[in-house]
């Protein structure tokens, strides 16, 4: 009989072998892996549906392609990578390859292009004022424009918290990035995202820390401590993809290809234009492309190495447990959406009379998201893990699979934690977060979170 709530107990279709499972979360048989992975499965379906495409589907069909050999070679560094850091084949370390080099070339290269554009426009304009020049100088400017290189913006989704109403809360983090050897952040944002990030913004590189509160509201004290360091652990890891010159080379091509796109369903005239920009369009992605595989490697080490500066800064055990929780981050997503749409019924009921309105949902979602993650079954856990076995780097090309970092962790000497956040400091940043928390809850409820 069922042992618990939700449990239940049923036998395998394909192997026959008994499966105690949770009916919340998805069915599968540890036994022979059956329904290990229903996601993979239909994504599968899908390609091979996309296969026979024609016409403007043709075109995403052509995409998928790129991707999957993208996926591929992404696969290949990974298990060498992989096969050194846990075999010791070579030691795991920030460094300047040749396809590092070469990538700050070509992306010194991509920005050359615009700054030609720039400098053309400018002479054409000066030299060839009150001449047919200045119309060709003001288009060349207009396309400098539209092609420059793009700094990284604010966040698009989140709640400022400043360094004066949370100073407990940036202590924490610039011990963190003490012991990591870079410098803290300038400003935080607390947002609803299942996720963390720090990013160099503007012309003066302002660090900003994105705070996804239904991550970190799942995570155990010194799990939050290896977030951070793992975030912060990115710089200076030798991470080219990240930096200002690759990073806003790549978007600039992002932006060129977008530019150079064919028109669908074109008419005479834009036939044309498709074959004139046929040529720029398959050098922009020649390059896009080349660009995206010689920072592949370097962005899947610094993966590696941020993780390596989480467990020394928060303890192996607590770095090793942050793995588990990303393994289990659709379990989040599926919380907040139920969540969601439960206070929709309510507010339709409480609008037609029927029940009262449900004006303090948000306050114990923290609560309640904590409550349900608690309760995820070790199963579960196992389930992620395979399933993230079979896909390898099907999913995230640039991350190492989540299983496999899992590892490296457990597989070297264990490291103590440097960094300790006791109860009176989480108590501390728990109240600094009040606002920010109740906000977010807030727009969660009422927006969802994607």
């Amino acid at each position: 009989m069922p042992t618990a709530v939700g449990e239940t107990i049923q036998p395998c279709p394909e192997c026959g072998a008994e499966i105690h499972a949770d009916n919340r979360f998805t069915i599968w048989c540890a036994a022979c892996d059956w329904n290990v992975d229903p996601k993979d499965q239909q994504e599968k379906r899908e390609r091979q549906e996309q296969q026979g495409a024609r016409g403007k589907r043709g075109k995403r069909v052509r995409q998928g392609r790129l991707e999957e050999a993208r996926r591929a070679l992404a696969q290949r560094y990974g298990e060498k990578l992989h096969a050194e850091v846990t075999q010791g084949g070579a030691e795991l370390r920030a460094r300047r390859d040749g396809a590092a080099m070469l990538a700050y070339a070509i992306a010194l290269a991509v920005h050359g292009v615009t700054a030609a554009l720039l400098a053309g426009g400018v002479f054409c304009i000066v030299w060839g004022w009150g001449g047919g020049l200045v119309l060709l100088g003001v288009v060349l400017l207009a396309v400098a424009v539209a092609l420059r290189p793009r700094l990284s913006g604010p966040p698009a989704d989140g709640t400022v918290v400043h360094r004066a109403d949370a100073p407990e809360l940036y202590a924490l983090v610039d011990e963190v990035a003490r012991v990591v050897g870079t410098r803290g952040v300038d400003t935080i944002a607390v947002g609803k995202e299942i996720n963390a990030s720090v990013a160099s913004r503007g012309l003066r590189g302002r660090r900003v820390l994105s705070l996804g509160l239904p991550l970190w509201e799942v995570l155990t004290p010194q799990q939050r401590v290896a977030l951070l360091g793992h975030e912060l652990g990115h710089y200076g890891n030798g991470d080219t993809r990240h930096g200002v010159v690759v990073g806003t080379a790549l978007r600039s091509l992002v932006t060129w290809r977008y530019y150079f796109a064919p028109i669908p369903r074109p008419t005479g005239t834009e036939m044309v234009v498709n074959a004139v920009y046929a040529v720029p369009l398959l050098l922009v992605q020649g390059t896009l492309v080349l660009l995206d595989h010689l920072t592949l490697r370097a962005t899947q080490r610094g993966e590696y190495l941020a993780d390596r500066e989480a467990a020394r800064v928060a303890s192996t055990e607590a770095a090793a447990g942050l793995m588990d929780q990303l393994l289990i981050v659709e379990s989040v997503d599926v919380f907040l959406r139920r969540e969601r749409n439960n206070a929709a019924l309510t507010g339709a009921r409480s609008a037609r009379g029927t029940a009262a309105a449900s004006a303090d949902a948000p306050d114990g979602l923290w609560t309640r998201l904590a409550a349900h993650m608690a309760s995820v079954p070790e199963h579960e856990y196992e389930r992620q893990r395979r399933a993230g076995a079979r896909r390898g780097h099907s999913v995230d090309a640039t991350h190492p699979p989540t299983h496999l970092r899992r590892a490296c962790l457990l597989a070297g000497p264990p490291s103590e934690a440097a960094v300790f956040l006791d109860d009176d400091r989480l108590r501390r940043i728990t109240a600094e977060l009040a606002g920010a928390r109740t906000e977010v809850a807030r727009r969660i409820v009422r927006d969802g979170v994607g």
